[in-house]
């Protein structure tokens, strides 16, 4: 006997192994338990306890075990070998699961085959994408009454489609109606007038908390937008809510965020994109505390993807919802999404970012030890000293410049050359001749 076929018989049954003492009923619910988990043996003739019996192993008997693997449903290739007298069956585990029998759908669970319930089943085909929540029709919508014009041409425009295309045919051909011309989940996502009646667990919820516990809310909004507008009220959120550093350079001013936006973009879209929206007890959850953000989704890695695999290889969960948000350039390539925001935030320095998946998924940026305030503010005076200088200068070279012209040169804001030009006027160095449309700067002899 094959030493290794002799190993496994004496290791016992497991959650790769069965045996079986004779071809009953039961046989091929052990071969499809194996084909929709991990794969297995199914060795004929050992009893339960493992002792060897025998079986035929002649060409009718082998014809009798190939007549019960034809129930498999959909086909699957399996291995039938002889091993002295007994029958090995090494089933693979299945490509296009689920698998099913004359008597349902069978999965494995540790040394035994369970039959799956009706709601197990249902749970089975979510998790191996076998049903896709957007391609799903939405039963409480309306099209008539929930169907939002407005979203529907912005998202044309920012697709470059062009809005002569005959209506139900281009949201039929974008999968956002069935073939009735009732909405589906994910035209719901994207062109609703209000998700939150029609898809309560699709609301984007953001918090900002005092100091670095979820004690006292500064501000909080739940966004129930479509998915769109939902996406750019959390980025909104975070960056009126987070700090940004200014560094001026000649004429131009470069705004350093705690978070990139590369990065920040990135994990919103990606929450948003691939949470998990079969799981309707959360959900996308954005959180902003004195020394991190946390923005977390329903759904950790797809069915496929290996958590050593997470960064490298892409599974998109649901991959209508992508390739729409693609079409807008929400997402400029699909699986590149985890590289970028680690490039950006290394780049920016100003943050680290880390990444937890269990039944949930999070992004969590966290900011580093800041300069201290002492430096800040010595920084902020050269800064502004900069500016002034840069402004007299420009006035010096054009006495009739605007405040306008002056803000897009030097990178200000209207309010912050207001400041340096009160300033100037202040220490006695300009004064302004005339009115403010038709008049002029002068600049005064400082010898």
């Amino acid at each position: 006997m094959d030493i290794q076929i002799k190993d496994i018989i004496e290791a016992g049954e497991g959650y790769h192994t069965e045996f079986k003492e004779s071809l009953d009923k039961s046989f091929v619910e052990e071969v499809c338990a194996f084909a929709n988990s991990g794969g297995g043996k199914v060795i004929l003739g050992v009893a339960d306890n493992g002792t060897i019996k025998g079986t035929h192993t002649d060409n009718s008997f082998r014809s009798r075990v190939q007549d019960s693997l034809r129930q498999l449903q959909p086909h699957l290739d399996i291995e039938i070998r002889v091993q002295d007298n007994l029958i090995v069956v090494d089933v693979p585990e299945g490509r296009d699961k689920p698998y099913a029998c004359s008597r349902g759908f069978f999965i494995r669970n540790g040394a035994n085959s369970q039959k799956l319930t009706r709601n197990e089943i249902i749970d089975f085909f979510q998790k191996e994408g076998r049903i896709r929540f957007e391609e799903l029709r939405n039963e409480k919508a309306v099209f008539d009454n929930d169907f939002d014009e407005r979203a529907f041409e912005n998202f044309l425009n920012m697709a470059g489609i062009s809005q002569s295309i005959d209506r139900m045919s281009l949201l039929r051909n974008l999968d956002c109606i069935n073939d009735e011309g009732k909405l589906t989940n994910a035209g719901v996502l994207f062109f609703a007038k209000d998700i939150d009646f029609l898809m309560n667990h699709a609301i984007v919820v953001c918090v900002l908390y005092k100091g670095m516990e979820k004690v006292h809310i500064l501000d909080k909004k739940d966004f129930k937008e479509n998915i769109v507008e939902n996406i750019d009220n959390a980025i909104l959120f975070v960056k009126r809510h987070t700090n940004v550093q200014y560094r001026i350079e000649g004429v131009q001013r470069e705004e350093i965020p705690d978070i990139p936006d590369v990065a920040l973009r990135e994990a919103i879209i990606n929450a948003v994109c691939h949470r998990d929206y079969f799981d309707r007890s959360s959900n996308v959850l954005i959180e902003v505390f004195d020394d991190r953000v946390q923005i977390s989704n329903p759904g950790g890695l797809p069915s496929g993807l290996k958590p050593s695999e997470f960064g490298r290889k892409s599974v998109t969960r649901n991959p209508l919802i992508a390739s729409l948000l693609h079409r807008i350039n929400y997402i400029e390539k699909v699986g590149t999404g985890i590289s970028r925001i680690k490039q950006a935030v290394d780049e920016n320095k100003k943050s680290s970012v880390e990444f937890e998946f269990n039944s949930g998924f999070s992004v969590i940026f966290r900011k580093l030890d800041r300069t201290s305030e002492a430096e800040l503010s010595e920084s902020s005076e050269k800064t502004k000293e900069k500016s002034s200088e840069k402004i007299l200068e420009l006035i010096k070279n054009n006495p009739t410049i605007t405040r306008e012209e002056l803000s897009q040169i030097t990178g200000l804001s209207i309010r912050g050359v207001e400041w340096n030009l009160t300033k100037l006027k202040t220490e006695g160095k300009i004064k302004r001749i005339g009115s403010r449309k038709s008049g002029h700067w002068e600049v005064m002899d400082q010898s």
